[in-house]
């Protein structure tokens, strides 16, 4: 079978996708003193995957709502490929949209389900028919047409729901958590398959996840969200190793904190023992000199102490607790007055145990580092 051709493509031809396909301009709702979206303004580029992070009230999922007609802002301008759609109902923006819980019909078979929006916008049935194949074909299940929901596997299940957002051809696609009903194994594979499909039919994608990995794994751009504001917006390399606050530090991954105290000059660093950590100069430090140090765990080295004795500036301590994760161990260090945390890839994990003495490594990447 031929690969689903998606209009948004065909029309596109030689030009450049549009920078500001889709446009919120300081979008505001409030739900009584709660407010939901604090004037958030963001550009989508045309053919981008975008996906809204944040954690359960941080106004990603009424900002999905917005784009999608399924909520009206108290204010603001939304509008999609140049299109004000700001007073549009959501039957009339041409808005694909998978929910968390497939919203398949049961009664009907997979090629019904999928065909369903075309039957509504009253599409011819030899067009429609083709139309189902290719999107059957797309997500890998075009001999499945003939079959129930009930009788597909939940990743199965999440696919003809995809298959039934993208066939009418939607100026945008919006994901509603989509994987998070699924088991660990199938989320992780559902992941590559909407990079894939994204490759493959170029249509505009905005998602919405708490799941961090999720939004790393899929995403061209990551919006991190915060009490209905957007609070850093950048590809996901850079969200992850550069991120602008504390907050984004600690929300996508496990990180140690460490205050120390900036000398006269902004370096060395000193924490409360009185042990040193040469940064960058242009490290942010408070009026008073105090910062937080932030090391994510996978970047914490680990060694055996060469030397017994310890001249007090050192960063040493001892391995409290090892948990065999399975590509990786997590280690506990104790290193007075802090508790430190590092993951270790296997190889570099050989030999270290509980009650050894360790050389500890903060800067074995360029740590974060926040004013206090």
């Amino acid at each position: 079978m031929s690969e689903i051709n998606i209009s948004v493509e065909v029309d596109r031809g030689d030009r450049e996708p549009q920078p500001d396909f889709v446009k919120l301009e300081r979008i505001r709702k409030h739900y009584g003193s709660v407010v939901a979206l604090d004037d958030v303004s963001l550009d989508i580029r045309e053919g981008e995957f975008v996906t809204l992070l944040g954690p359960s009230g941080s106004g990603k999922t009424t900002c999905l709502r917005a784009i999608a007609g399924m909520m009206t802002p108290d204010g603001g301008k939304l509008s999609i490929a140049g299109r004000d759609l700001s007073s549009v109902p959501m039957n009339r923006r041409n808005i694909g949209m998978v929910f968390q819980n497939y919203s398949l019909f049961p009664h009907l078979t997979v090629a019904q389900n999928v065909g369903y929006p075309l039957r509504v916008r009253r599409i011819g049935r030899s067009e429609a028919q083709a139309r189902v194949e290719r999107a059957l074909s797309l997500v890998r299940l075009d001999t499945y047409g003939d079959r129930r929901p009930a009788e597909l596997s939940g990743g199965q299940q999440q696919r003809i729901a995809l298959a039934r957002a993208v066939v009418f051809e939607p100026d945008v696609l919006l994901l509603d958590e989509p994987l998070s009903a699924l088991d660990r194994v199938l989320r992780e594979e559902m992941q590559l398959e909407l990079r894939r499909i994204h490759r493959e039919i170029g249509t505009t994608m905005v998602c919405v996840t708490h799941d961090r990995t999720e939004a790393l794994t899929m995403s061209e751009r990551v919006v991190v969200m915060r009490d209905g504001r957007i609070v850093q917006d950048a590809p996901p390399e850079q969200i992850y190793l550069q991120p602008e606050s504390r907050f984004v530090a600690e929300f996508l991954g496990e990180v140690n904190i460490v205050a120390m105290t900036a000398s006269n000059d902004g370096r060395p660093f000193q924490d409360e023992a009185g042990r040193t950590l040469a940064l960058e100069p242009s490290s942010p430090a408070g009026s008073n000199g105090a910062v937080d140090l932030v090391v994510r765990v996978e970047h914490v080295g680990l060694k055996p102490a060469k030397e017994a004795v310890d001249d007090g500036h050192r960063w040493r301590g001892e391995i409290r607790e090892a948990l065999f994760l399975g590509d990786a161990v997590r280690m506990v260090v104790d290193c007075h007055p802090h508790v430190l945390v590092a993951r270790l890839p296997i190889e570099r994990a050989i030999g270290l145990k509980p009650g050894d003495i360790v050389d500890i490594d903060l800067a074995m990447r360029m740590p974060m580092v926040f004013a206090r």
